[in-house]
C-alpha cells in the first residue's frame, strides 16, 4: 500500500505537460527581426548593472579587477545562453524556461525553475527601481535621500537600509498601474532607449580613457593613508578594509570570485530573446545569433565602463549609488553628468518595463497549471491582462524596493537565477540522449514488464554497455544511464566547487588531503563524462544544438555552482526562506502530497519514474 502511494506521488511530481499546438488566433504574429531581438536583449541587460553595480563591485569586492569579474560572469551567461538557444529550438512557441522544464522534465523541476525565476524577476524589479531612485537622487544633490533619512527607526534589523526609499516604491506602483491598464512593451521604445543607452556608454568609455590615470590601477596602502589623513573618515587605517592590499587585484582571487558572482546579475535579460522565439521572423538563425550578439555587446559595455570608472576614480573613492555621475564630478567634467543621467534613467526605465512585463506572465502561467494560487491566473476581459498577477507581483516588488538595499537584492537575484539556469542546462544535457525527446503530446509510458522480461546481465556486461552501447540511437536504457551519470556529475561538481570555495589557499598550496580529494573528484568527473559521451545522441534535426556535448553543459553547471558558492550566508538564508515559502504553496498534486513535500526532499523526476 505504501509503495503504491509513493509511486503515485512520484508520478505526479514527474508529470509532464504535453506540448499543445497553439490555435491560429493564439499564435503570435512573427514580426521581430534579428535587430529587434538584439535590441530587446541589450535593452533588458544593460540597466542597473552597468550604471550602479559596476561601482559597488569595484569599491568593496574587486577594485580594478572588476573587468575580470565581468569576463567570468559573461562566460557563465554565454554557456547558459547556448542552452537557452537549444531549448528555444526544441520547444517551439515556449514562453519561458518554466514551460520548457514542465514539458521536458516534469512538474517538480518546472516548479523549482519557475519559482526561482519569479524570485529573480520580483527582486530584479526592486533592484532596478532602487537604482533609478539613486540616479535621480544624485541629480538633485542627494536632497531626496537626505529628506528621507530617519524614516526608519534606528532599532530596525541591520539588513534594512538607513531610510525607506519611497521614490522606488512609488515608481514600481506607478508602472504596475500602467501595466494593469493593458499597456504593452514596444520594440520601438526599446530601440530608442537602447541607442541612447549605447551612445551614453560610449561617451563614458571614451571619457574614461581620456581622463583616466593608469596609476589608479597601481594604488598602494600609502595612497589610501594620504587620502584619509586629511579627512574625518572613520575607517580604520590599520585594517584598511576599503582598500584591500592595493594594486590591480586589491582583494585577491577570492575577491574576483565574489565579484563575479555578483556581476552575474548584470547579464540577466538575455533569456527574454528565447522567450520571444514565436514572434521571430527567422528563429532558426536569429535566436542563437541574437543571444550571442547581445551578450557580446553587453560584455564590451561592462568591460569598458568598469575600466573607465576605475581609471577615472581610485576605487576606494567610488560612490556606489551613483558611480558614473560622481566620477565626472571627480575629473572636473561636472556638466557631463547630466548627459550621463539621461542615459541612466532611459536604460533603467526600459529594463524596468521589460522585467515588470515578463514577471506577471510567468506567474499567470504557473497559476493556470495549478502550481500557484488559481486566483493569480485571472485575466481581464478581452485584453487578456493578468491583473491579479500584475498587482500581486508589483506590490511585492515595491515593498522589496522600499525596505532592502541594492546589493542585498542583487546577490539574492543571482542565486535564484543561477539555480534556474543550471536546471535548464541540466535538462538540455539529459534530453539530448533520451529517446523520442519526450516532446510528443502523449506521455512516455514504458512498461515495467519489459524490464522484468529482460535477462539479468552480469557486472561485466553492464560495464561493457557503459563504454560500448549496443545501439546507435538512444534507447530507454541509455537514457537512464545518462540521467544517472548526469545526476552523479552534478553532485561531484558541487563537492569540487565547495572544496575550491572553502579551502582555496590550502588546496593550491599543496595540502595533501585536499589535493588528493580534488584529484579523485577530477578523475571521477572525467570517467563519468566519458560514459555520457559514449552514449548515442538523439538524431532529430534542430535549427540549433549546443556544441561539444557533454563537456560544455557540464562546464556551465560547474561555473554556475562555483559562483553560487561565493554568496554570503545571509544571502543563502534569505534564499532558504524564499524556497520554504514556495514549498508551502498549493500545488495541484493535492494537500496531503504537499505536506509530504514539505517533510522530505522528493527524488528527481526521472528517478521517480523508475519506481
Amino acid at each position: 500500500m505504501l509503495q503504491q502511494y509513493v509511486r503515485q506521488f512520484s508520478q505526479k511530481l514527474a508529470h509532464r505537460r504535453p506540448l499543445e499546438a497553439r490555435a491560429e488566433s493564439e499564435s503570435p504574429e512573427a514580426h521581430l527581426s534579428t535587430l529587434d531581438l538584439v535590441a530587446l536583449g541589450v535593452g533588458r541587460t544593460l540597466g542597473a548593472g552597468v550604471y550602479i553595480l559596476v561601482g559597488a563591485v569595484a569599491k568593496v569586492r574587486a577594485g580594478p579587477a572588476t573587468v575580470i569579474c565581468f569576463l567570468v560572469a559573461g562566460l557563465s551567461c554565454v554557456l547558459s545562453g547556448l542552452c537557452y538557444a537549444e531549448f528555444g529550438a526544441r520547444v517551439p512557441g515556449s514562453s519561458s524556461a518554466y514551460l520548457y522544464s514542465y514539458i521536458t522534465m516534469g512538474q517538480l523541476c518546472a516548479f523549482i525553475t519557475g519559482w526561482n525565476l519569479i524570485l529573480s524577476l520580483v527582486i530584479g524589479t526592486a533592484c532596478i527601481a532602487r537604482g533609478w531612485s539613486s540616479a535621480l537622487d544624485s541629480l538633485t544633490g542627494n536632497h531626496i535621500s537626505q529628506g528621507l533619512q530617519g524614516t526608519l527607526s534606528l532599532h530596525v534589523p541591520y539588513f534594512l537600509p538607513t531610510y525607506a526609499d519611497f521614490v522606488a516604491l512609488g515608481l514600481v506602483l506607478l508602472l504596475t498601474g500602467v501595466l494593469v491598464l493593458g499597456a504593452r512593451e514596444s520594440t520601438l521604445v526599446y530601440k530608442v532607449f537602447t541607442v541612447i543607452n549605447l551612445l551614453v556608454l560610449s561617451f563614458v568609455i571614451l571619457s574614461g580613457f581620456l581622463k583616466g590615470d593608469l596609476r589608479n590601477w597601481e594604488l598602494t596602502e600609502q595612497d589610501y593613508k594620504l587620502h584619509t589623513s586629511g579627512s574625518t573618515d572613520t575607517y580604520s587605517l590599520e585594517r584598511l578594509d576599503p582598500l584591500g592590499s592595493g594594486g590591480f587585484m586589491p582583494f585577491g582571487f577570492e575577491g574576483i570570485l565574489h565579484g563575479a558572482a555578483t556581476c552575474f546579475y548584470a547579464f540577466l535579460g538575455f533569456d527574454s530573446i528565447a522567450a520571444r522565439g514565436g514572434e521571430a521572423l527567422n528563429p532558426q538563425h536569429s535566436i542563437p545569433f541574437s543571444i550571442m550578439t547581445s551578450l557580446f555587446i553587453c560584455f564590451l559595455a561592462y568591460f569598458g565602463v568598469s575600466a573607465a570608472l576605475t581609471l577615472m576614480v581610485p576605487y576606494y573613492q567610488i560612490q556606489p549609488k551613483s558611480p558614473l555621475l560622481q566620477a565626472f564630478l571627480h575629473v572636473g567634467w561636472g556638466p557631463a553628468r547630466y548627459f550621463v543621467a539621461v542615459g541612466t534613467l532611459c536604460a533603467l526605465t526600459s529594463s524596468l518595463l521589460g522585467t515588470m512585463f515578463t514577471m506577471p506572465r510567468l506567474i499567470c502561467e504557473m497559476a493556470k497549471d495549478g502550481l500557484l494560487f488559481r486566483g493569480l491566473a485571472w485575466t481581464y476581459g478581452h485584453t487578456g491582462t493578468p491583473v491579479t498577477a500584475i498587482v500581486a507581483s508589483g506590490n511585492i516588488a515595491a515593498v522589496m524596493a522600499l525596505l532592502f538595499e541594492f546589493m542585498d537584492l542583487v546577490d539574492l537575484v543571482s542565486v535564484g537565477t543561477l539555480l534556474a539556469y543550471s536546471l535548464v542546462v541540466f535538462s538540455v544535457l539529459v534530453l539530448r540522449y533520451q529517446p523520442d525527446q519526450i516532446l510528443s503530446k502523449k506521455e512516455n509510458t514504458e512498461d515495467k514488464i519489459e524490464m522484468k522480461s529482460e535477462p539479468e546481465a552480469g557486472t561485466a556486461n553492464i560495464l561493457k554497455s557503459l563504454w560500448f552501447p549496443t545501439s546507435t540511437i538512444p534507447t530507454r536504457k541509455s537514457g537512464q544511464i545518462v540521467y544517472g551519470c548526469a545526476s552523479l556529475l552534478v553532485l561531484l561538481l558541487i563537492i569540487l566547487s565547495l572544496v575550491l570555495a572553502q579551502w582555496p589557499s590550502q588546496l593550491f598550496s599543496g595540502d595533501p588531503v585536499l589535493t588528493t580529494v580534488a584529484v579523485l573528484l577530477l578523475l571521477l568527473i572525467t570517467g563519468v563524462t566519458v560514459i555520457i559521451w559514449r552514449q548515442p545522441q538523439d538524431p532529430t534535426a534542430l535549427y540549433f544544438k549546443v556544441p561539444a556535448l557533454p563537456v560544455l553543459p557540464l562546464v556551465s553547471i560547474f561555473v554556475n555552482v562555483s559562483l553560487m558558492m561565493q554568496m554570503t550566508s545571509g544571502t543563502w538564508a534569505l534564499f532558504g526562506i524564499w524556497a520554504a515559502i514556495g514549498k508551502r504553496l498549493p500545488w495541484k498534486i493535492g494537500p496531503l502530497e504537499s505536506l509530504n513535500l514539505i517533510l522530505f526532499l522528493p527524488p528527481l523526476p526521472k528517478l521517480c519514474q523508475m519506481l
